[in-house]
């Protein structure tokens, strides 16, 4: 079970890890010819980055105590077996929601043996918890609520003996249930007499949204030719939502589902087809043979996008058109309907994170979870307003789609992709819009865009607006991604977090100014296993404890930024980082402290606060081992984990 679970993420890192990007937007030696340097303020210069000449002499800022971080910092734990997760002295961590668990009242118990049906499934936990928030009630916000948890992908010990073949096909009751393990779950948690977090079973609140849950489509690709299909021809309403990663909320009370790799579920065998259709080649569909990873379009044809002239529309060409975007959820309302918002643009789009200013305004940040892709933010046309809340239901149905541009002297643009300017016109392959949007990846390319190193998660401060973002890894650079101002180490292993502050601390602003806050990887001086030093390319500016590719990334109410880590950990260049983990960071003093270690072989993502700060929520995703049973032999699950403060205290005080 544990060699099948690391073979499937393996394959599924080296597919997710190619780089589709073709445009060859300035690389930083041409910005560096034209005489344009970024010297970041107060941070990192070129010779700090250790392959540009010179010495590596990283400021990694005071070496005083933070007076945001109160816990004492975690160890590594590099034990191969070690299968728990692992917290500061006085504070304590226990599973909370694992895969499987019942979500509706009739759904059954989860048996070990993974011989649960499809049907079962829809009623329970789905599989590899990722984005999650929580919504307080009204009436008692710190201590009764809705959690909202995003399922991204299924692993192959969702099923008794893994992914089967038979003659080349998947079983379609295989493929369902996996259909029926993505999405999200609503569970009711609210404080029992002994002031413990416990679930609310049975809740009339309690959902499951999975790969059968009907959505709306709204927005400018509502009806649009391009969105229909053999089985929807009015292009209105699809079925579904799959590989939901992070994610967002509005200041409404929606929850936003943010679709991901959803380009892995696809295959188009017609290769001319494929080579001149954009909406397929740019975004990686499969095109040739079973798709590489599921193969659902083996039983399940809407998977299968070949054009078929013989049917109408195309039959399932335009299937794919119908994933990549946000998808509007009202926790709230059991009996409300999904609303996939195409105002927002289509890519493989990792989270939406909101920044709001004092007048209303609104902007949505993502990343675009590729190697080589781009950063984006969504300004709605409208303004939210706090007196009359219901009245914002649909301003995510308008507005302006900005790409960034990260330029030299510490400043940057954002790129509209509005048809009829930069470009984007008929001439071009951008009928309308709706053209734009659909294809915005190749929108971006033709804008000038800066590619980046997988453009994650989004935290916006909860006070100062200053924004930062993830960039996780880029092993693979190559001529095709040559190094830029943003994205400068040639071979990218361990990533690095930026941050910036748009012109007035206005979301809606076009200009910013940005800074590197600091390169993940190993401390100045750190030696190989073999007592040889580290390569400068994999020396980071960590001021603390070391870490390697971050990837979930939030602000709790007090400015603590907290970081979660997605990284091989058996992978020998890890050696020195151990399983992965969650660290705290302040922004100030750039002192990051590690508070928590999750399981071998799982991605720590996910995470949610009280309102009061007091509970903390995080996500550990396909654990290698036995995780949460911890007994070595019963089958791992990707479970929701809450932490507390033995004092009752705040979390990271």
């Amino acid at each position: 079970m544990k060699q099948d679970l690391e073979a499937f993420h393996a394959r599924l890192a080296a597919h997710d890890d190619q780089a589709i990007n073709p445009s060859r937007n300035p690389s930083l030696e041409q910005l560096i010819d034209s005489g344009r340097r970024n010297l970041l303020k107060g941070s990192l210069t070129l010779a700090a980055l250790g392959f540009m000449g010179g010495g590596l002499a990283a400021c990694r800022g005071s070496l005083a105590a933070s007076p945001l971080l109160g816990f004492q910092g975690v160890a590594v734990q590099q034990a191969e077996d070690f299968d728990q997760v692992l917290v500061p002295e006085g504070y304590r961590a226990r599973p909370f929601f694992s895969w499987g668990d019942a979500v509706l009242p009739d759904a059954p118990a989860w048996r070990p043996d993974a011989r649960d049906d499809w049907q079962a499934q829809l009623g329970q936990a789905g599989d590899n918890h990722d984005g999650m928030h929580f919504f307080p009630f009204p009436e008692a916000p710190d201590s009764h609520g809705l959690l909202v948890i995003n399922h991204e992908y299924v692993n192959p010990t969702l099923h008794p003996n893994g992914m089967t073949l038979s003659d080349g096909r998947r079983p379609l009751e295989e493929v369902k249930k996996e259909q029926a393990a993505h999405g999200a779950s609503v569970i009711e948690v609210r404080k029992d007499a002994d002031g413990q977090w416990q679930r609310v079973m049975p809740s009339r609140y309690n959902r499951r949204i999975s790969g059968f849950t009907p959505m709306r489509i709204s927005g400018p690709l509502a009806g649009h030719e391009a969105m229909k299909t053999v089985a929807d021809p009015s292009g209105r309403e699809v079925l579904g939502t799959f590989n939901n990663c992070s994610s967002g909320f509005t200041p409404w009370g929606t929850y936003l589902i943010c679709e991901e790799n959803w380009h892995n579920y696809f295959v188009n065998h017609d290769q001319a087809d494929f080579a001149r259709r954009v909406s397929h080649k740019r975004y990686g569909l499969a095109n040739e043979g079973m798709s590489k990873l599921y193969g659902w379009e083996t039983a399940d044809a809407r998977f299968d996008a070949t054009p078929d002239a013989s049917q109408p529309h195309g039959g399932y060409v335009n299937e794919p058109h119908r994933f990549g975007w946000v998808v509007e959820l009202d926790p709230f309302d059991p009996d409300s309907q999904p609303v996939k918002r195409t105002a927002f643009g289509r890519y493989c789009r990792e989270c939406s994170v909101l920044s709001q200013g004092e007048d209303g305004r609104m902007a949505f940040y993502s990343g675009d979870d590729t190697k080589g892709e781009y950063i984006y933010k969504f300004v709605p046309s409208g303004r939210f307003d706090a007196a009359n809340p219901r009245a914002s239901r649909d301003l995510l149905d308008e507005g302006t789609l900005y790409v960034a541009r990260f330029g030299a002297e510490g400043r940057g643009r954002w790129l509209p992709l509005v048809h009829g300017q930069g470009g984007l016109t008929a001439e071009n392959g951008f009928a309308s819009q709706a053209e734009v949007l659909l294809n915005a990846r190749a929108a971006a390319d033709l804008l000038g865009a800066t590619p980046m190193d997988r453009p994650e998660w989004v935290a916006v401060h909860p006070t100062t607006r200053e924004v930062y973002v993830t960039l996780t890894n880029n092993d693979g650079r190559g001529t095709r991604q040559p190094a830029n101002e943003a994205n400068r180490r040639p071979a990218n292993l361990h990533g690095h977090i930026i941050r910036w502050n748009e012109e007035g601390a206005d979301p809606t602003a076009t200009e910013f100014s940005w800074e590197f806050f600091l390169l993940a990887g190993e401390p100045e001086g750190a030696k190989t296993a073999t007592g040889e030093a580290v390569p400068a390319n994999l020396i980071g500016t960590i001021n603390g404890d070391l870490f390697s590719s971050p990837d979930g990334l939030a602000f709790d109410g007090a400015g603590r930024l907290w970081i979660e880590t997605d990284y091989e950990d058996r992978d020998p260049a890890m050696q020195a980082m151990g399983c992965n983990q969650l660290l705290c960071a302040d922004p100030q003093s750039r002192e990051v402290r590690r508070f928590l270690v999750g399981p071998r072989g799982c991605e720590i993502t996910g995470i949610t606060w009280s309102p009061d700060y007091r509970a903390l929520w995080i996500n550990i995703q396909h654990p290698s081992l036995s995780y949460p049973a911890s007994d070595g032999s019963t089958r791992p699950r990707s479970t929701t984990v809450l932490i507390t403060k033995d004092d009752g205290g705040v979390i990271g005080t």
